[in-house]
């Protein structure tokens, strides 16, 4: 099964990050080929973390796909956990996890397993999706300098 990981130093607070990548309502504003998302259900958990349900809609030139997925976010480990649910893939899961460097900085651990359901599909896009992993990391540390300034 694809995979890909990426571990950065950015430099902005990992509590400033983990809150960024939260906050999912955000991502068409700046994230590549994410088109639209909508959450359908949020609910706070009994130990604290923040389960949503969200369906995206990604494209890139004809090719258009929604899927829906389960988000956990958990304030106090500074993790994001991604499960798919329904949509073009076989299986998907990704992990955010933000880890402080000092007071300014922290390192961005990101790590996404995914497989496609069509073999078709796999051919035409699955080349171009390292790709897009690399520029989406690179969205999120150009949206927090947007958000919270360049220290």
């Amino acid at each position: 099964m694809p995979s890909f990981r990426t571990s950065r130093v950015v430099p902005h607070s990992a509590k400033a990050m983990f809150d960024l990548v939260a906050d999912v309502e955000a991502y068409p504003k700046f994230l590549p080929l994410c088109r639209a998302l909508s959450v359908q259900r949020r609910e706070t958990l009994p130990d604290g973390r923040i389960r949503l349900v969200a369906d995206m809609e990604v494209g890139y030139k004809a090719i258009r796909e929604r899927f829906t997925s389960r988000v956990t976010c958990d304030p106090q480990t500074l993790e994001i956990f991604v499960e798919y649910i329904d949509g073009p893939f076989r299986q998907l899961e990704n992990r955010w996890h933000f880890v402080a460097q000092s007071e300014r900085s922290c390192k961005v651990e990101f790590d996404i397993s995914y497989e496609f359901r069509s073999r078709a599909l796999a051919m035409l896009v699955g080349g171009m999706f390292e790709t897009a992993f690399r520029k989406f990391a690179e969205a999120f540390e150009s949206r927090a300098d947007l958000v919270y300034g360049r220290s």
